[in-house]
């Protein structure tokens, strides 16, 4: 009689028994039409199997083991399990395909078992943070204002360190902040979002939770943590549901510790076509005139958060087709755009925004972005493209449309190559959008109405949405909390546009003053910054204090 020792035997039982399961799941696989796998073969990946929150996908005795787009594999025990069904029906219902695989109870283990990697401080390493879907939309449909979101952070015991970072980013991105502010003080640290371009208090929370938050965030971010006394920049990824979101860093000292300031580049923030912009239908039929000319110069001016990169990006995506070559050179590359190549300055490495350009020009491109003509080398090399072929886009920093020439004459730019390089300049500026939930309509005083006469006394009768008289109605901020009691939700961009003409050009050769560019404009009909704004106050989408506030 052969013998084996007790661990041999086990070693058998557990090897026929593994079998066993096997089979059984071939032979479900094959009744229910579906294909078999063994996990141990075929892993899954903690980007899939995070889809689902692990307590359902254990109660659904299931596991996403692949995603390729709104593709899923998924692992499942029994095909006709109730509570499966369920959960591959919402999966469909959210415009996914699926594809079944069945497999062993065993299988199953190994695949919840990547749940642990997720749960452990693996993102330090990876640079992500992973928010589920299902908990993206469990914010979406709950918190719908800030004074609901304040709430939320209160519901936190012991000041839990994931929780707090979680629902920030998922507050961020439900209510379309742009930045989160973690802001160190005496006794305290406050937690603040910047919601349409204004600040709001969301949470303050002890100070010994926030030196971990600091750590956690220079870890993502693969900041030196050691380093508490001078800045430091950096960027590290979020998973939002099935997308990728990259987060911008920047670390500053202050008297009570270091500040953080996280900028959200949110694809889907700058995912909009020109014609959803806002602008008004002449300044749309301008650009749309203007981008698809063959070569040129267009610049937007404005300070930074002005909306320059939006309608940049908006402009490329307009002008885009599969037989054209765009290059960008960024500082940094915020957002990823499909079919352009995009490159991002070193200078501390020499690579400059005009060491990049005359590189990029090598690379025989169609359109070429600058992210901004900080000094004369690039002003010159991306005036000379425009007259040499190429289509340029670039920004500048100057208050209105009329400075961006003599402001690259004082670059030692030659005017008659501005004149002749030049499409167009246009300065831009965001105003936030009343409440449509609690906006009030009102009549003009008549201090009121005689200022809007003033403004918009140049202005085509036919620009104006109605007549300037004692029944002109308006509408006035308010607040409640859709708005967050603030009387606006959402933002539109104001724009001049400086077109080019033969007197403006003639003009230009004289190395003329701002004020004599701006006179001739206006003459020429351009509507100004004001102007436009003025113009969006009757058409009830703006307020009269918020247009004085944005430009004066």
């Amino acid at each position: 009689m052969v013998t084996f020792s007790d661990k041999t035997q086990q070693e058998k039982l557990a090897t026929l028994r593994l079998g066993a399961e096997e089979r059984e799941a071939e032979r479900k696989a094959a009744k229910s039409g579906a294909n078999y796998a063994n996990l141990a073969i075929l892993a899954p990946g903690p980007e899939a199997i995070g889809l689902i929150p692990e307590d359902k996908s254990r109660r659904g005795y299931l596991a996403v083991i692949g995603k390729t787009a709104k593709n899923l594999k998924i692992a499942v025990f029994d095909p006709e399990n109730a509570e499966t069904k369920i959960i591959i029906s919402e999966l469909k219902n959210q415009g996914y395909a699926i594809q079944l695989l069945v497999v062993s109870l065993t299988s199953l283990n190994k695949a919840w078992r990547v749940y642990e990697r997720i749960r452990k401080p693996v993102e330090s390493i990876t640079g992500k943070i992973i928010i589920h879907k299902e908990e993206l939309e469990e914010f979406k449909t709950k918190i719908n204002n800030l004074e609901v979101l304040e709430k939320k952070f209160k519901t936190l015991e012991g000041f839990q360190l994931v929780k707090i970072l979680e629902f920030a980013f998922a507050g961020a991105v439900t209510l379309n902040a742009s930045d989160i502010h973690f802001e160190a003080q005496e006794k305290e640290v406050r937690l603040r979002l910047r919601i349409d371009g204004s600040l709001q208090d969301i949470f303050f929370f002890n100070p010994k939770i926030y030196n971990q938050i600091l750590s956690r965030i220079k870890l993502l971010a693969g900041l030196k943590i050691n380093i508490r006394d001078r800045a430091q920049d950096g960027r590290f990824t979020i998973l939002l549901a099935d997308e990728s979101v990259e987060v911008r860093v920047a670390l500053a000292p202050g008297a009570w510790g270091e500040n953080i300031v996280l900028r959200i580049l949110n694809p889907k923030a700058i995912n909009v076509e020109l014609n959803e912009l806002g602008f008004r239908p002449d300044a749309l039929k301008t650009f749309e005139r203007e981008i698809v000319k063959p070569n040129g110069m267009i610049v937007m001016t404005g300070p930074t958060g002005s909306g320059k990169t939006t309608t940049l990006y908006a402009f490329l995506k307009r002008v885009y087709s599969p037989e054209m070559k765009i290059i960008t050179v960024e500082d940094p590359v915020e957002y990823h755009l499909a079919g352009i190549t995009q490159t991002q300055v070193a200078p501390d490495k020499g690579y400059t925004f005009a060491t990049a350009l005359r590189s990029i020009l090598r690379q025989d491109p169609d359109v070429i972005l600058i992210g901004e003509m900080r000094d004369k080398e690039t002003a010159e090399i991306a005036l000379q493209s425009a007259l040499t072929g190429h289509l340029v886009f670039s920004t500048l920093h100057t208050n209105d449309a009329a400075g961006t020439i003599p402001r690259l004459i004082e670059m030692d730019m030659n005017p008659a190559i501005i004149a002749a390089a030049f499409n167009l300049a246009v300065a831009q500026r965001l105003v936030r959008k009343l409440c449509q939930e609690c906006k009030k309509e009102d009549k003009l005083t008549q201090e009121e109405l005689k200022k809007i006469k003033t403004i918009l006394k140049n202005v085509p009768a036919n620009f104006l949405s109605q007549p300037l008289n004692a029944q002109t109605k308006i509408f006035r901020e308010t607040g409640c909390p859709e708005c967050n009691n603030t009387g606006y939700k959402g933002r539109v961009a104001i724009v001049e546009i400086l077109e080019m003409n033969e007197k403006m050009k003639n003009l230009i050769l004289s190395s003329p003053s701002q004020f004599a560019i701006q006179d001739l404009a206006i003459k020429k009909g351009m509507i100004t910054l004001k102007q436009d704004g003025f113009l969006k106050i009757l058409q009830g989408l703006t307020s009269i204090n918020e247009v004085e506030s944005v430009v004066g």
